[in-house]
């Protein structure tokens, strides 16, 4: 056995980005007869830094489609104004523009939000 036995450990692990705070806490538990060494402590820290940076990545892309989910939303605003008179005309004098508009207008409802793509195997 290694000469520093350590029968529990934990480690924490924490990240800033744009002003919001990121934290993993890990641990781990030896058994009576072997202890944990600390090559195993260090895999835990690394593990845990591991998950922290990606939940930095993840605020990134999450934020980046928020702010475009934001900008589509005003620009529906003035879509909806636009649809309100599309509808309006007969469905013979439409363009394939207003088609395209009343398309688009009622598929943004649809819109999906962030997918943490949970793929553990890029740890």
């Amino acid at each position: 056995m290694n000469p520093l036995s350590i029968n529990a450990a934990s480690v924490k692990v924490m990240r800033s980005h744009d002003y919001c705070h990121f934290e993993v806490q890990l641990g781990a538990a030896g058994s009576a007869f072997a202890g944990i060494t600390p090559e195993q402590v260090d895999e835990l820290r690394k593990t845990a830094a591991r998950l922290a940076d990606k939940a930095v990545e993840q605020y990134k892309v999450a934020k980046r489609n928020f702010e475009e989910l934001d900008r589509e939303r005003r620009e529906r605003v003035f879509d909806a104004r636009n649809v309100d008179r599309i509808e309006a005309k007969p469905e013979y004098e439409r363009t394939p523009e207003d088609a395209m508009t009343l398309k688009a207008f009622s598929d943004f409802r649809y819109r999906t939000r962030y997918d943490y793509e949970d793929d553990w195997n890029e740890l």
